[in-house]
């Protein structure tokens, strides 16, 4: 990105995403901390009140088919408007 990116979009990026033993900030997650989430979550979804981490887990995969699409090796280098998209179904910031 060469422009600041906006205050909403600043808030996403440095968002903490506890991974890899330690919180770190969502845009310097690279390809391999997505997918490790997205397999994470996946493996948490049954049935009940665990069904509900399921579209958390699909969010986080198409996360990673995006950042490889791009060939993006970290979250902040993917183009703005996906991640203000993506945000909220990923549980970065609160949905709705």
């Amino acid at each position: 990105m060469t422009d600041e990116p906006s205050p909403e979009l600043r808030r996403i990026l440095d968002h903490e995403v506890f991974i890899r033993g330690a919180n770190r900030p969502f845009g310097e997650l690279t390809t391999d901390d997505v997918r490790s989430r997205a397999d994470e979550l996946r493996a948490a979804v049954g049935w009940g009140p665990t069904a509900r981490v399921a579209p958390v887990a699909q969010a986080w995969r198409e996360l990673s088919i995006g950042m490889d699409g791009a060939g993006a090796a970290t979250v902040g280098e993917l183009d703005p408007e996906v991640l203000l998209k993506l945000a909220p179904r990923l549980w970065v910031t609160l949905p709705g």
